[in-house]
């Protein structure tokens, strides 16, 4: 299929109704119908088509520079991008390599790791997965035990990964490990790009509550790779990796998930006929006046993004709000829903009334991205400056 009258040489002339009408109209013609509005993390054998279309059409990076391959596009218009998707139920497809490895090397990575590394994501020729989390090392991420020993010129690592998403699908892991134990221990910690066919590497899938296998355990024995897959400066990985949250948590606090569960709270209330239950009314009406506070509150820190201005420590509250709130819905529904909440599969084989998923999905959101009590310590000390 040809794309040519989706790309432009700067999508940033377009006016903002310009820009969003095209993504509207690239999304309406090329996503695939049977993955829209995922109940789930898709994995690659489903969500793979989706990236190659985004792929074939220089859609894939849009935050991206165009001289490496990406839209290019304003924060202002990723924004737009970001929201159109997600209004659409656009599946997620594996963007781990996209969305983090992708700027740590644009912005950190030689010359000769820009040009063999990003090249082979936007092809898909390289599907990444993140190797952060450690039993022990979850929130406090900094504690991190995996090590890294360089022999000659090739480091060897040994260690373990935890809550790795997509391991499965993916043939390279971008890990945190520890090269140093003299200092601090944010510290002595670099960035290492290794690929997961290396000898001593095994992924060991987890089981959630859903019966899916969306997270894995990644154990390193003796793994050798070679010295020129560290990112930036040895020990300096933390800072490179700690860079990249800020603008990660803008869009784990964005009011899809809570909207989503809205709409599909009002939707269970048409299926039980609760429209005219006084209590079914009034609950619905203080989580639909919540998340138009939230919207408000997400626009706000938008409009920074919008004028290019840097995201600050109070954006973590976008998360602790948007989280918390997804939770109480998704809990009112599943109550609704009394023994029908049981099933693991969408209430009457309708996908919109898929209250369940989403209510087990609740439950993790206030865990990764940073936990809640992470959030919570952040607003204290950085924003109401508590001690």
């Amino acid at each position: 299929m040809a794309y040519e009258e989706f790309r432009r040489d700067d999508y940033n002339a377009l006016t903002d109704d310009d820009f969003r009408a095209l993504v509207r109209r690239f999304l309406h013609e090329n996503h695939p119908p049977e993955i829209r509005h995922p109940a789930k993390r898709l994995h690659w054998d489903d969500a793979g088509p989706w990236y190659m279309i985004l792929s074939a059409a220089g859609w894939l990076a849009p935050a991206w520079p165009r001289r490496y391959g990406g839209m290019g596009l304003s924060p202002a218009k990723h924004l737009i991008y970001v929201e159109e998707f997600e209004q659409f139920g656009a599946a997620r497809t594996p963007d781990h390599g996209m969305m983090l490895l992708g700027p740590l090397l644009i912005n950190y990575g030689s010359e000769e790791q820009k040009a063999h590394f990003l090249p082979k994501i936007l092809s898909g020729e390289h599907i990444w997965c993140q190797g952060y989390s450690e039993p022990g090392a979850g929130s406090d991420l900094a504690n991190l035990r995996t090590e890294a020993v360089l022999d000659g010129d090739e480091w060897v690592v040994n260690g373990q990964k935890i809550w790795t998403t997509l391991a499965g699908d993916a043939d390279w892991i971008f890990c945190l490990v520890r090269t140093d134990r003299s200092g601090k221990k944010q510290e002595g910690i670099s960035f290492l790009l290794i690929p997961l066919d290396t000898p001593g590497i095994t992924i060991r899938p987890i089981i959630n509550l859903e019966l899916d296998d969306e997270f894995s355990e990644v154990f390193f024995d003796n793994v050798r790779v070679p010295g020129g897959n560290i990112v930036g400066e040895v020990n300096k990985g933390w800072t490179m990796a700690k860079n990249l949250l800020g603008f990660e948590r803008i869009f784990l606090g964005g009011p899809r998930q809570a909207a989503n569960a809205l709409a599909k709270l009002r939707r269970l209330g048409e299926v039980y006929g609760l429209l005219d239950d006084a209590a079914f009314v009034d609950r619905y009406t203080g989580f639909l006046m919540e998340l138009e506070d939230h919207k408000c509150l997400f626009e706000g820190i938008a409009d920074k993004l919008r004028r290019g201005e840097h995201l600050g420590p109070e954006v973590s509250f976008l998360k602790l709000n948007q989280t918390g709130l997804y939770q109480r819905i998704t809990e009112y529904g599943l109550d609704l829903m009394a023994e029908d909440g049981g099933l693991l599969h969408p209430l009457n084989g309708n996908r919109d009334l898929a209250m369940t998923t989403q209510f087990l999905n609740a439950r993790a959101t206030t865990i990764y991205g940073g936990t809640t009590q992470v959030q919570k310590n952040i607003l204290a000390k950085a924003v109401l400056d508590l001690p």
